[in-house]
C-alpha cells in the first residue's frame, strides 16, 4: 500500500494542533524523550516533534497496528521523532518496561481517557509514576461533577452509548487518581471547543 494511503486523517487534529502545541511548549523538557500515549493518526506527533528543543525526541505509541502505520506515514522523515511507534497498551501492567529508565521526561496523552475504560487512566498514571514522568492530558472533562458545555454532555452520552465503560471524566476523579500515584494537584487551562489541557506534575521526593 502506498505510504499516503496508510495515513488516517482527523479533522479535529488539524483544528486543535496549534492550541495544544502552545499549551505544551512550557512543559517540554531540555533533554530526553517525550512519550505520546495513544498517538492515533500521528498528525499530532508530526506537528509537535519539530518544535521540540534540539536533542529531545518524540516517541509515538499506540496499541493499534493500523494507527502505528499511520504514524509512520505521517512522520517518516520528521525531525526529532523516534520511529517506529511503540505498541504500548497502558491497561497492561508492564507497558512502561519498553522504555529505558530515566529517558522519558514527559508523557502526553490527547483525547484518550474518555474513549477508553477507566482502567486506561489508571494504567497511564500508574506507569507514569514508575517512569517518574509528569503527564499532559488534553480533552473534555467534567468539573465538580458537571459538564462544562451542553456539547460535552451530548458527546458523553454518545460515548456511553457506544461503550458504557467510556465517557467524559471528571477532573476531580482524575486529580484523586493522580494524587494516589504521587502527582501534585493538576494545573488545568481552558482550550478551544470546551476542552482542557491538564498538567500533572510529579510530587518531589522527600529529602
Amino acid at each position: 500500500m502506498p505510504v499516503a494511503e496508510r495515513r488516517r486523517y482527523s479533522p479535529a487534529a488539524d483544528r486543535n494542533r496549534d492550541p495544544i502545541l502552545d499549551a505544551l511548549r512550557p512543559h517540554f523538557p531540555a533533554e530526553g524523550v517525550v512519550l505520546e500515549i495513544a498517538s492515533g493518526s500521528g498528525q499530532h506527533a508530526g506537528h509537535f516533534a519539530p518544535a521540540l528543543p534540539a536533542g529531545v525526541f518524540w516517541q509515538a505509541s499506540d496499541p493499534d497496528a493500523e494507527a502505528r502505520a499511520s504514524v509512520a506515514a505521517w512522520c517518516g522523515g520528521v525531525a526529532n521523532i523516534a520511529l517506529p511507534a511503540l505498541a504500548l497498551d497502558v491497561t497492561t501492567s508492564d507497558w512502561h518496561h519498553a522504555l529505558g529508565a530515566g529517558r522519558v521526561r514527559l508523557i502526553v496523552c490527547i483525547n484518550m481517557i474518555h474513549i477508553a475504560p477507566w482502567a486506561a487512566a489508571e494504567g497511564l498514571l500508574r506507569g507514569a509514576a514508575v517512569l517518574d514522568a509528569p503527564v499532559f492530558l488534553y480533552g473534555p472533562f467534567k468539573r465538580g461533577g458537571r459538564h462544562t458545555a451542553p456539547s460535552n454532555a451530548a458527546f458523553d452520552a454518545s460515548l456511553r452509548a457506544q461503550d458504557p465503560a467510556w465517557g467524559v471524566r471528571d477532573l476531580d476523579d482524575v486529580a484523586a487518581l493522580a494524587r494516589s500515584a504521587g502527582f501534585v494537584a493538576p494545573s488545568a487551562s481552558e482550550m478551544p471547543a470546551n476542552n482542557l489541557s491538564v498538567y500533572l506534575g510529579r510530587r518531589p521526593a522527600p529529602p
